[in-house]
């Protein structure tokens, strides 16, 4: 039985992106083969039926959806139920304070680690201090090194995209701990096969084309560039909804600055697939995204795809293939793309196909395969390391 400890700013199975990914894996842990300790802030008092333990955590300033694990106020209980459980190996999502925590009890008890890049918090710094210019550069540099201190001590860390393998190398992560592992996708959940306009005319009550954006509302997710979007559509009187589905800070400030827009809140897998179906373009020009999985969840419910040029999301889209890419600052751009696929029926089904072909390769029980692989080895190579300096 190979014992892993998992260390979680937020443990809820649909919060985000990087929470639907770890559930992905969570879900598929064979209960003969591994043992699961999760350590984490925010999330249930005990986490299912595994050995669990929640620790107390603090609301972000920022960005009040989001909150940070304080382990120093738990400390001597920490080490006394990990020393317990005595992992294999420690699996640690986030660099934050409890992930550091993590990585440094690992480092005392010669335990390998292993990560997946979630989170490109470097896109986010411009958008949180966008009124303090000043204090990006020192910010990033900060940021940079702490990334460099965390990553480069972790064994072994799955990347995404190849374009985030490359961003990571030029801060200084050294190139042997990384490993491409893309995201995995429900293709019999986010399927064509959930249309049903009429859901989204009860909505919006007329026949027009939809524009949807499905994301977190917040200023990271580049908003600026969909507000100035939708505010071009109404000043040309085009025949577009934009439907908005999710929530977050951002949302009374978008709601005042797009007064036509139809704000559906945060939906549930079941309901965003039937959205993502039922529309007709899918809009994201977010570049903070380590990856961006609502972009392959379009794709893969056959809605053409206009995203940003930038970060993780770029690598998903072949322009003028099985979408189309902008600048990210430009909504003019976006609105050109939307206008060719919504005017012209053979470019439209053609980019659709294409995006539904792309899609098919990104198998969750394959990636799942490879991360329980990788842990197995990660625990062996620490096993014979371990009797080699006994002997």
């Amino acid at each position: 039985m190979i014992k892993v400890a998992l260390f979680a700013e937020i443990l809820i199975k649909d919060f985000d992106g990087a929470a639907r990914t770890v559930f992905q894996l969570i879900d598929r842990i064979d209960s003969k083969e591994f043992s699961y300790l999760f350590v984490y802030g925010n999330g249930p008092e005990q986490f299912r039926h595994f050995e669990s333990l929640k620790i107390p955590c603090l609301r972000l300033p920022v960005n009040d959806d989001y909150s940070f694990a304080l382990p120093a106020l738990t400390k001597q209980r920490l080490y006394a139920q990990l020393d317990q459980f005595s992992p294999d190996v420690i699996h640690i999502t986030t660099p934050s304070a409890l992930g550091f925590f993590a990585l440094r009890y690992a480092q005392k008890r010669n335990i390998p680690v292993i990560s997946i890049y979630h989170t490109h918090f470097l896109a986010y710094i411009p958008y949180y201090f966008k009124n303090l210019a000043f204090l990006v550069k020192p910010i990033v540099n900060w940021m940079s090194g702490a990334m460099l201190r965390f990553y480069n001590n972790c064994d072994k860390i799955y990347v995404p995209t190849p374009s985030m393998i490359q961003g990571l190398g030029k801060i200084g992560i050294e190139h042997n701990r990384l490993t491409l592992w893309q995201r995995g996708i429900n293709l019999k959940l986010f399927n064509p096969a959930h249309s049903a306009r009429n859901s989204l005319h009860k909505i919006t009550k007329n026949t027009h084309k939809n524009i949807l954006f499905a994301s977190r509302l917040v200023w990271e997710k580049n908003l600026e560039t969909l507000i100035g979007l939708a505010n071009l559509i109404e000043t040309y009187h085009l025949p577009y909804n934009v439907i908005i589905a999710g929530d977050g800070a951002a949302k009374k400030e978008m709601q005042r600055r797009m007064p036509h827009a139809y704000f559906l809140g945060k939906q549930d897998h079941e309901s965003l697939a039937t959205l993502y179906a039922s529309a007709d373009v899918f809009v994201f020009p977010s570049i903070s995204e380590t990856y961006g999985n609502v972009v392959t969840e379009a794709m893969a419910s056959g809605l053409p795809c206009v995203i940003g040029d930038g970060g993780g999301s770029a690598d998903l889209v072949s322009h003028g293939v099985d979408g189309y890419k902008c600048d990210p600052m430009q909504p003019e751009e976006y609105l050109r793309y939307i206008n060719q696929l919504l005017n012209n029926d053979k470019l439209y089904d053609r980019v659709r196909s294409n995006a539904l072909a792309t899609v098919q390769q990104l198998d969750w029980d394959t990636l799942a395969h490879r991360y329980f692989e990788d842990v197995t080895l990660l625990a062996v190579g620490a096993g014979k390391k371990w009797i080699g300096k006994a002997s």
